[in-house]
């Protein structure tokens, strides 16, 4: 869809019981979450919500109306439990049977003969979906409104995902640049927050962690849209750190 100069943001749902009970290690957050920075969409929110269907309803709901685009992960197989699609349909109001397109696409993997009722609940899509073509297991995900619904296994949601990428709107890509502090994440707090308000069109985090020598160090990370802002924040930032390295020195 092409690139905006207006932040286009996303928030991901991810369902699942498994998820919520860790018998399920989630793989999929940080792959969607640099997936969509990388093109210039900002995953804004996170949520995790069990197999219960008015738990995954209030949340589409809740999450559309805020971000430009919901991704949602798991609940879209051939079990009982699997009821990611029915409740998108009920959050947007409308009904959803067995896709004939969908029905066809599995067909491409699935004999006819073994195309049974459980297998046919991965083609009933929400009517006036669209689907997302899935080149692993031929089971497609679907495209309503703003809400993307994907498989939560990480080979398929990713096949899904490279799908729908290029229909995506986009913003500016995020910029970033990372400055090794060497000092305690306390030790930079007061000169940070001023820098930091001194730039207020970037984005400035500091990220403490232990050094291979063993003592605490601080990567702090500058980010902007601006190159050029983020070229002013950044040295800024590494005076701070030049200065607090000339008063350790002493």
């Amino acid at each position: 869809m092409g690139t905006t100069d207006t932040p286009v943001t996303a928030a991901l749902l991810v369902i699942g019981d498994e998820i919520l009970s860790g018998r399920t290690k989630d793989r999929n957050i940080g792959y969607i979450a640099e997936y969509l920075t990388a093109i210039g969409i900002d995953l804004s929110e996170v949520r995790v919500v069990p197999d219960i269907e008015a738990e995954i309803v209030a949340a589409v709901n809740a999450l559309r109306a805020r971000y430009t685009y919901v991704f949602t992960t798991g609940g879209i197989g051939p079990t009982h439990d699997d009821i990611t699609a029915d409740s998108v349909a009920k959050a947007f109001g409308v009904p959803i049977d067995v896709d004939p397109r969908a029905r066809a696409m599995l067909l491409e993997r699935i004999p006819e003969a073994d195309l049974n009722e459980a297998r046919l609940r991965m083609a009933r899509i929400p009517q006036g979906a669209e689907l997302v073509a899935n080149k692993v297991s031929k089971a497609p995900g679907f495209w309503i409104g703003n809400v993307i619904v994907m498989a939560g296994v990480p080979t398929i949601m990713q096949a899904m995902l490279d799908e729908v990428a290029p229909k995506l709107a986009t913003g500016r890509r995020m910029l970033s640049e990372t400055v090794q502090a060497n000092a305690k994440e306390g030790d930079i707090g007061g000169p940070l927050a001023a820098i930091a308000a001194a730039h207020p069109e970037t984005s400035i985090g500091s990220y403490p962690f232990i050094a291979e020598d063993g003592r605490p160090n601080t990567n702090l990370v500058v980010r902007a849209r601006d190159a050029e802002k983020l070229a002013a924040a950044l040295a800024d930032v590494q005076a701070m750190v030049t200065a607090i390295a000339q008063r350790g020195s002493r």
